[in-house]
C-alpha cells in the first residue's frame, strides 16, 4: 500500500467509525395515535408523541388492536398467551416493563404474529421512557411509552374496548439535533467566522500598511537620492582624457565605449559613468553598478532605512569621517573628543585607493 493511500484509509476509518458513533446516539419518537367508541357510543381519538423506538426496532409505521397478554402483565415465560396469532387480524402487544429482558418480551410477541411491541415503563415513572436495547430482537417494530399513558390504554383494554393503536415515526433526535447543540453550533461557527473575517481583515490592513510604508520609504530614499545626486560630480570628457582614448573604457550600465563630448558623472568611489545612465540607476538603487558603494551614505545624505534616533538618549554612534589619507572615527555620544590622534584607526580602503590610482593613471 502506498504512502499516499495510507493516509486517506485511515482519514475514511475515522469518518466511517465517528458516523457509527453518532448513529448511536440518535433516537427518534414514535407518534402513537389510539382510537375507540366510548360508553357513549363515539370514536374518541386520542394522539401524542409519546413513543421512542427502541434501538434495535425499525423505524417504521404499524398499526393494528392493542391486545394484553393474559395473566402476566409482562408477557414473560416461554410462551405468553395472548388470546391471538399469526391467522388474527393485525394486533400491537402491550406489555409492561420489568421481569425480563426487552428482547424476550419482543420476541415473544413475534412469535405469535404480532405487528408491533409497545412496552410501558414501571409504577411510579410517569411519562418517562429510556432508549430499549434490545439486540436479539430485531426485525419487528418496538416502541417504549410511559407508565401513565400505558395504564390508560391497559384500563380501556380491560374494559372490554378495542382499542385501534397507529405507530408512526416521530423526530429523530440526537447531539446534532438537539436545540441547544443547534444553538452552540450556531455560536460556534459565528465565532469561527468572526475570528476569520477579523484575521482576514488584520492580515489585508497590515499587508497594505507594510506596503503603504514601503511605498513611502521609497519615495523618500529617491527624494534623497536625487539631492545626492545633484551633489556629484559631472564633467564632459574632452580630447586626450582617458575614457576616450581607450577602448576597454566604456559605461558599465549601457557597455557603450566613451566618446569625445559624453556627459559622465564620478560617483564617490571615483567609477564614472554615462550621466544619463547612472542617473536612473542611482534613483533605484542607490549604489555604485561596480563596487555597490551607497552614495547617501558617502555623501552624508540621512538613510530613512534606519530608525531615527531619540534626541534625549542618543545611542552609541559612531560617524567615520575622512580627512585626507586618513579615517577618523567620531562618536556621536562625546562630540567634546574630537582630537584626530586618539580617533584616528586605520581602515582597509586599497581596493576605492586602487580604483583610483587607475582612473588617475
Amino acid at each position: 500500500m502506498g504512502k499516499k493511500t495510507q493516509p486517506r484509509l485511515l482519514l475514511l476509518l475515522f469518518l466511517s467509525g465517528l458516523v457509527h458513533c453518532s448513529a448511536t446516539f440518535v433516537f427518534w419518537t414514535a407518534n402513537v395515535e389510539i382510537s375507540f367508541v366510548n360508553s357513549y357510543n363515539e370514536t374518541e381519538e386520542k394522539y401524542c408523541e409519546c413513543g421512542l423506538y427502541g434501538r434495535n426496532s425499525p423505524v417504521t409505521s404499524a398499526s393494528g388492536i392493542v391486545t394484553l397478554p393474559v395473566g402476566d402483565p409482562k408477557g414473560c415465560g416461554p410462551d405468553p398467551v395472548y388470546g391471538r396469532n399469526k391467522t388474527s387480524p393485525p394486533w400491537i402487544a402491550l406489555v409492561k416493563r420489568g421481569n425480563c429482558t426487552f428482547g424476550e418480551k419482543i420476541n415473544a410477541a413475534k412469535r405469535l404474529g404480532a405487528a408491533a411491541v409497545v412496552v410501558y415503563n414501571v409504577d411510579g415513572s410517569g411519562n418517562s421512557t429510556t432508549h430499549m436495547a434490545h439486540s436479539d430482537a430485531d426485525g419487528i417494530v418496538a416502541i417504549m411509552i410511559g407508565n401513565t399513558q400505558g395504564m390508560e390504554i391497559v384500563r380501556l383494554v380491560k374494559n372490554g374496548i378495542d382499542v385501534q393503536m397507529i405507530i408512526s415515526e416521530g423526530m429523530a433526535h440526537g447531539p446534532w439535533m438537539d436545540t441547544y447543540w443547534l444553538y452552540f453550533l450556531s455560536i460556534a461557527f459565528f465565532i469561527v467566522t468572526a475570528a476569520s473575517i477579523a484575521y482576514f481583515v488584520f492580515i489585508s490592513a497590515n499587508r497594505l500598511y507594510n506596503m503603504s510604508r514601503s511605498k513611502r520609504n521609497e519615495k523618500r530614499l529617491k527624494s534623497e537620492a536625487k539631492k545626492a545626486i545633484k551633489r556629484l560630480q559631472v564633467r564632459t570628457l574632452n580630447r586626450g582624457d582617458e575614457e576616450t582614448s581607450s577602448d576597454s573604457s566604456m559605461c558599465a550600465v549601457c557597455i557603450e565605449s566613451y566618446k569625445v563630448g559624453d556627459v559622465v558623472t564620478v560617483l564617490t568611489c571615483d567609477h564614472i559613468f554615462h550621466k544619463t545612465c547612472i542617473e536612473p540607476w542611482l534613483l533605484e538603487r542607490r549604489t555604485c553598478p561596480m563596487c555597490k558603494c551607497d552614495i547617501l551614505k558617502a555623501l552624508g545624505v540621512e538613510d530613512d532605512r534606519k530608525e531615527s534616533f531619540s534626541a534625549e538618549s542618543p545611542p552609541d554612534v559612531t560617524v567615520i569621517t575622512v580627512t585626507g589619507d586618513t579615517l577618523y572615527e567620531v562618536p556621536l555620544t562625546d562630540p567634546g573628543s574630537l582630537d584626530p590622534e586618539r580617533q584616528q584607526h586605520p581602515y582597509d580602503n586599497r581596493a576605492f585607493e586602487e580604483d583610483s590610482e587607475a582612473a588617475r593613471g
